[in-house]
């Protein structure tokens, strides 16, 4: 086998995805900044029982696991960042107030999500703790379309759902909760067949509920629909209630409401949404409620947040992060130096030209830095 060879699912980062990456990154973080949110930097590794807080089997199958040589004890690399975004919360920072943190880094994963997907991703998130309130959720839903606008994707679909109606419905029929992932996994993909084979021993009311949620699809007024096939629980009947209300805020996207999709239900606790682009089949971003998380960690706050993955959005967007530049000639010159110092401290970027080559793959060398009556000057490049 090659040497230069890597594993599947698994590449380098070439310098114009990781020029467009790293613009996006730093469009991103400046955003996330000017809503007040602060950024923290999580390692890569931790002790596998923090980072398997939230109890789910599908982060537990995505987690790279070894043994520190040190303690002996079994470490993890992070598969999801949010997790130690909330141990942060909880045991470092332990405000009581409300805290508005984001985040950008590596997330490894033992099998990629797609055909072609990558294993190592590059997380891009914002979290909000200790505000209970549809607030919360909905400036994390304005900040996550925000950002997707930032990166050049404007026409976007936002996709609603909520974690407590299926709550209702498994509390209400004990016997649905025992099949586990398996339901979910058969409403969020609309498998029918499926979910009608999973579904056949329980009772006549949860069955013709469970049947009814994957057509439970469309725009916001589905919602009035659902409280049709729905039973009347308080439980339920809020959970329509932050929906129509959220969907009623949004700018700048189209809506639609989805009480089947439930993927990442084990995580959330409430409102969940989910940013859709055209020829784009997965979701490019999502987020949602998750008050329980912190329970892991003795201190349990709400929380609500959203994240992307942004090799992925990079892949996408449309914006072009090939950056213009001065080329300079190379010449042991006092005046050449000190003026391409000057150019460089405003921000330029300026590349000198090694003696036999001019060539520039990665910048558009748009101008050039010539010597005219003894000053050097910069003009555009003929």
């Amino acid at each position: 086998m090659s040497t230069w060879l890597l594993p599947e699912n698994i590449a380098d980062v070439l310098p114009s995805e990781a020029r467009k990456i790293e613009e996006l990154r730093r469009r991103l973080l400046d955003r996330f900044r000017s809503y007040g949110y602060e950024l923290v930097m999580p390692p890569m590794l931790e002790y596998l029982e923090s980072l398997l807080m939230s109890g789910t089997t599908d982060l537990d199958l995505r987690t790279f696991k070894l043994v520190d040589q040190l303690s002996g004890r079994t470490l993890g690399l992070r598969a999801d960042i949010t997790p130690q975004v909330s141990r942060i919360d909880a045991h470092l920072l332990n405000r009581q107030g409300v805290t508005r943190l984001c985040y950008a880094g590596v997330v490894l994963h033992t099998r990629p999500r797609g055909l072609h997907a990558t294993r190592e991703q590059i997380q891009v998130g914002a979290e909000i703790y200790g505000h209970a309130g549809l607030e919360a959720d909905l400036e994390i839903q304005q900040l996550m379309l925000d950002s997707l606008h930032l990166t050049g994707l404007t026409k976007v679909r936002l996709d609603l759902a909520h974690a407590g109606v299926l709550a209702a419905l498994l509390e209400l029929e004990p016997a649905a909760a025992s099949l586990g992932e398996s339901l979910y996994d058969a409403l969020a993909s609309k498998d029918v067949p499926r979910l009608h084979e999973l579904i056949a021993h329980l009772g006549q009311v949860p069955r013709e509920v469970l049947r009814a949620l994957p057509s439970l699809y469309g725009d916001a007024s589905v919602l009035t629909i659902a409280r049709g096939h729905l039973p009347n629980l308080p439980v339920i009947a809020r959970a329509l209630d932050d929906l129509a209300f959220l969907a009623g805020q949004v700018e700048g996207a189209e809506v639609t409401i989805d009480l089947a999709d439930l993927r990442g239900y084990a995580y959330h606790s409430g409102v969940m949404f989910s940013a859709y682009v055209d020829g784009v089949p997965n979701a490019v971003a999502r987020g949602g409620r998750y008050d329980d998380v912190g329970l892991a960690y003795g201190r349990a706050r709400p929380a609500t947040g959203f994240s992307l993955d942004l090799r992925e959005i990079a892949r996408i967007s449309p914006v072009d992060a090939r950056g213009t530049a001065i080329l300079a000639p190379w010449k042991h010159d006092e005046p050449l130096c000190a003026a391409i110092s000057a150019l460089r401290d405003a921000g330029e970027v300026v590349i000198q030209a090694l003696p036999g080559h001019d060539d520039l793959d990665e910048f558009a060398a748009d101008r050039v830095l010539v010597e005219r009556a003894g000053k050097w000057t910069v003009e555009p490049r003929g």
